[in-house]
């Protein structure tokens, strides 16, 4: 298993894990590539991928972000986290969270934050595992939503 970041030509490999979370077509090659050229001006916005024999069978981003608060220590938080499901339950997704946490520790983040759907029981098992904990109550809205 190799954990490593992506490049602009792993996009295709995922968009189609990201199709798994989703649960929809996914994005377009060419949307995706003006996303990814977007990203790169981000002072820290990874997009971590790991491989298996040179298949490509997870992803997960990670986001640091400055903050004026806690006395000016950075958050990070972790996105868009998926292992295939054909290579589920071996460990891979644990050995991949443990590394976007070391890379937040790293960079002295004062704390990784991540949501999940409220129907995804089993990968709230999986957070609480590995040593994340519910906090405070989170909201949102679908501000860029068209109807």
């Amino acid at each position: 298993m190799l954990i490593r970041p992506a490049v602009e030509t792993d996009l295709p490999e995922v968009i189609e894990l990201l199709k798994g979370m989703d649960g929809d077509d996914g994005i377009d090659l060419g949307e995706a590539q003006t996303i990814w050229r977007k990203i790169t001006d981000y002072p820290y916005y990874k997009i971590f991928v790991v491989e298996d024999n040179k298949r490509m069978i997870g992803t997960c981003s990670l986001i640091m972000i400055d903050n004026l608060g806690h006395k000016g220590a950075k958050l990070a938080v972790a996105e868009s986290m998926i292992i295939n499901p054909d290579y589920r339950g071996r460990g891979l997704g644990s050995k991949l969270m443990q590394f976007v946490m070391a890379k937040a520790k790293e960079e002295n983040c004062y704390k990784l934050m991540l949501s999940s759907n409220k129907k995804r029981v089993e990968a709230h098992r999986f957070y609480e595992q590995l040593g994340f904990q519910q906090h405070g109550i989170s909201f949102m809205i679908e501000v860029g939503k068209n109807d």
